[in-house]
């Protein structure tokens, strides 16, 4: 049950406005003080900071919940969320999770707490497949993730399409043992992940999948395994910018040339991916786009709370370099 200031009043034996002063620092003695913070520490009392705030109507605040700060296309989305709510006049309320979904839920109930007047979210597939329309007490929008058909507005690239732009790059390179590298926990690196099965069917390859957790650190351990195997791939798709990081630290642990010995593809055009020699091809999403349409959907449904919920599907661009260049 939630715990509200006249339960803090009871167990202290003061009157609520006297508990109101005390939170608010204002005129009570220090004993008193003493004894409402006490009631406050006995009780599990939460309070609600943003309430005078909302209540006068002198500010809105938008949260932001990302899967990885650490994540270059995370940080490039923030900033463009960033912008949209300073030009409206709003302030954010950013939260990493770590792709945790107990961090996930932690950080819920913080906005519902702060009374936030809409989120921005990109959840772990476990958390999106949980959240129906009714389970959260504001306006929500999905980046990067997609969540239950119908429950959620959401902005997202078109995952099948841009992992299946470099599987077919690849194949007309000449490579047949083509292996994936993917995410654990997003419904993005599914999605990837299907793409990248299709046209290997469609160029009658057969799929060489695995799956880890979305960092540089893990996908370093797990590539670093598979290119010691005397079976490794020929070249490699990896499914965000970390694990594309943690693939070429592992070539070069293994003393694999790039593209000669392995050929690598990943996403996210950051600015390292160009500067590794000889240049990694990637696809490039639009990140400042993802979070001005995330800010849209989101002003639109807090004006429209009973519009039908929209799915905003975004194209990437195939940035060709030479790590995927079949040597003669």
């Amino acid at each position: 049950m939630t715990v509200g200031i006249r339960d803090v009043a009871r167990a202290a034996g003061v009157s609520t406005a006297t508990v109101s002063r005390a939170l608010g620092r204002g005129p009570v003695s220090d004993a008193v003080r003493e004894q409402v913070e006490a009631a406050v520490r006995a009780t599990g009392y939460r309070p609600n900071l943003s309430a005078r705030r909302l209540r006068s109507k002198s500010a809105q605040t938008i949260g932001l919940i990302v899967a990885d700060i650490r994540n270059p296309f995370f940080t490039a989305v923030s900033r463009a969320v960033e912008d949209a709510a300073y030009a409206a006049g709003m302030r954010l309320i950013l939260c990493n999770t770590d792709e945790d979904p107990a961090r996930e839920a932690l950080y819920l109930r913080l906005m519902e707490e702060e009374r936030v007047t809409g989120v921005i979210f990109a959840p772990t597939k476990a958390t999106a497949d949980a959240l129906t329309s009714e389970s959260l007490g504001f306006p929500t929008v999905f980046i990067d993730r997609s969540g239950l058909p119908g429950a959620h507005d959401s902005v997202v690239l078109d995952n099948v399409a841009a992992a299946a732009a470099l599987v077919d790059h690849l194949a007309a390179q000449g490579f047949s043992r083509i292996g994936g590298l993917f995410g654990s926990t997003s419904s993005t690196a599914r999605e990837r992940q299907a793409g990248y099965e299709a046209a290997m069917s469609r160029h009658r390859l057969a799929p060489l999948v695995r799956s880890v957790a979305p960092n540089a650190a893990a996908a370093e351990a797990e590539a670093t395994r598979w290119l010691g195997q005397s079976d490794r791939p020929e070249a490699l798709i990896l499914s965000n910018g970390l694990i594309l990081m943690g693939a070429v630290r592992a070539a070069r642990a293994r003393g694999l040339a790039v593209p000669q010995d392995l050929a690598l593809a990943g996403f996210d055009n950051e600015p390292w991916t160009d500067l590794v020699e000889p240049g990694l091809t990637v696809i490039e999403q639009p990140v400042a786009e993802i979070g001005a349409q995330a800010m849209r959907l989101l002003f639109e449904r807090i004006e429209s709370p009973d519009q039908p919920v929209r799915k905003v599907v975004l194209s990437g661009r195939a940035v060709l370099r030479g790590s995927t260049r079949r040597q003669a």
